[in-house]
């Protein structure tokens, strides 16, 4: 409990709230009814004074708004307060015979970070600013621990991540990118609605950790005595919709994968499932490059991304190539193959310094080569394709190759942005497909996917043929809003267990009382 002490200057605003309470004046105050938002005050004052000829003294009828005071500036007989909400910010203008002496008074026990209301005309200053004169201020809910610094804001990364309240508070960009987030992803449900696709919400625990190869985390039911996983995916659940009638389905939610975090991974993340009954791996790259362009669009009309200093383009159609085609190239060895010699593959592995298994097969060693020589090249939007059949359990086979499968993966700036292939419907073959995963797993191959026997007979029932697609939300929304990691883009990231001392030091990036006070434009 060391972390909730009250610092020094939490205590003196505690006393300050304790004698609003002994003046009868409630320190948290209640429902108040705003009119208008910062930025429709200025729209609205700039639409009404353009229709008047007399400008120097016009005024609007009162509005009424609410936000938090961010800094105060009395000047004798006057005051100024700069409030910020959603929106944005504006400033009040307050004359202590506007409002009365008591109330007047009332504003040196208003600090940076309270939350007030206020009514009154909004007019222009002598300087040219949209303000509001204020005629009534009431108190909404004082803060007891200031907000960071102004000219500095919030700027230490694990603190910004782990008290994300003060960084929206302090950081409009930030407040911004989560506003775009939130537009991103209705573009993306307003796309895919549309196009006829229903949205549908599956299990997120479940009693295989089926649909992809991830380490899941583990829970425990107490009620059925019986182990469950969260998610890793909801492939299994979404295609068993499809054999049971629904021809277009899609859910955009959480999956949880107990691995690693970086600027690209977070255990809980935010995908999209897309399945499609009579459709294909083609089909998928069709609706891949519709909705992704359409939600890019809606940001960047010209389909010019910029992006960590580069600029993405998305126009269509986007490149597409083999899989064994890169890594041919890559190598220089054009005898590559998914069937090859495996001591043909491990040379060009060790050639290329990737390091890999005693029991890789050739295949998983040309797939390693792809992720470590070839991913981070591709920065366009690029489908890479032709995946071997022994990584993807799910997948329908090639018609022109057994050791490939209708799957690919979409890059964007060396990074897996979508995944997709024709989805296997045939239940003996798929039985197959997991008993050989077993057999990988038993050798050591903890993320091989489990038997899934409901699955198999879900499928013996007659399962259309379908494309499938995952979208991985949270890695689009960092490239539509230029963001260097994933944290920024998830409100709240997972992060280490925080230590003792983490809310001192966000306490000392804040101003002491008297500059809350008194900080100035």
């Amino acid at each position: 409990m060391e972390e909730l002490k009250l610092n020094q200057t939490q205590e003196q605003r505690l006393q300050v709230i304790e004698d609003l309470r002994k003046d009868g004046i409630d320190p948290y105050g209640a429902r108040f009814d705003r009119t208008h938002s910062a930025e429709e005050v200025k729209a609205y004052f700039a639409d009404a004074e353009a229709k008047v000829e007399e400008k120097e003294h016009f005024a609007t009828d009162p509005v009424k708004i609410a936000g938090r005071i961010m800094s105060k500036r009395d000047q004798g007989k006057t005051a100024f307060i700069h409030i910020v909400d959603q929106s944005g910010k504006i400033q009040l203008y307050i004359r202590k015979d506007a409002i009365g002496d008591d109330a007047f008074a009332m504003l040196k026990r208003f600090y940076a970070g309270d939350i007030i209301g206020v009514e009154g005309p909004a007019f222009r200053t002598r300087t040219g600013e949209i303000s509001v004169r204020a005629e009534k201020i009431t108190i909404l809910s004082k803060s007891m621990t200031p907000p960071p610094e102004k000219f500095h804001g919030l700027t230490d990364v694990e603190l910004r991540y782990r008290h994300r309240y003060v960084d929206l508070m302090s950081n409009p960009e930030v407040r911004e990118t989560f506003i775009k987030r939130s537009q991103i992803v209705q573009s993306v449900r307003e796309f895919m609605t549309g196009k006829g696709f229903l949205e549908v919400e599956t299990p997120m625990m479940h009693t295989i950790a089926g649909g992809a190869a991830a380490r899941p985390f583990v829970t425990h039911h107490n009620a059925l005595d019986m182990q469950l996983f969260l998610r890793i995916a909801p492939e299994l659940y979404l295609k068993r919709l499809l054999v049971g009638g629904f021809e277009r389905v899609f859910e955009i939610n959480r999956n949880f994968r107990n691995e690693g975090i970086s600027i690209k991974h977070n255990p809980e993340f935010t995908m999209m499932e897309v399945y499609q009954a009579y459709g294909d791996m083609e089909t998928m790259m069709e609706l891949t490059e519709e909705v992704l362009c359409y939600a890019a669009e809606k940001i960047y009309p010209d389909l010019q991304v910029p992006y960590q200093g580069q600029t993405l383009n998305f126009k269509r159609p986007w490149r597409r190539v083999q899989l064994l085609d890169l890594a041919r190239e890559a190598s220089g060895c054009n005898e590559l193959s998914y069937d090859c010699p495996r001591d043909l593959a491990a040379a060009q592995a060790h050639k290329l310094h990737v390091a890999i298994e005693p029991n890789d097969s050739s295949a998983k060693i040309i797939v390693k080569i792809y992720d470590e020589k070839i991913e981070s090249t591709l920065i366009d939007p690029t489908f890479v394709y032709g995946y071997p059949k022994e990584t993807s359990p799910l997948a329908k086979g090639s018609k022109d190759d057994p050791t490939r499968v209708d799957r690919f993966e979409l890059f964007m700036y060396g990074r897996e942005m979508a995944n997709a292939f024709s989805e296997l419907n045939d239940p003996e073959e798929q039985l197959k497909r997991f008993e050989d995963q077993l057999h990988q797993r038993e050798a050591g191959d903890d993320e091989a996917h489990q038997m899934d026997s409901d699955y198999i007979n879900a499928l013996r029932y007659g399962m259309p043929p379908a494309g499938g697609l995952g979208i991985g939300i949270d890695r689009v929304v960092m490239l539509l809003t230029n963001s260097a990691s994933i944290r920024d883009v998830i409100l709240f990231p997972t992060l280490r267990r925080r230590i003792a001392g983490d809310q001192q030091e966000l306490v000392e990036q804040s101003p002491n009382e008297e500059g809350a006070q008194t900080a100035t434009e």
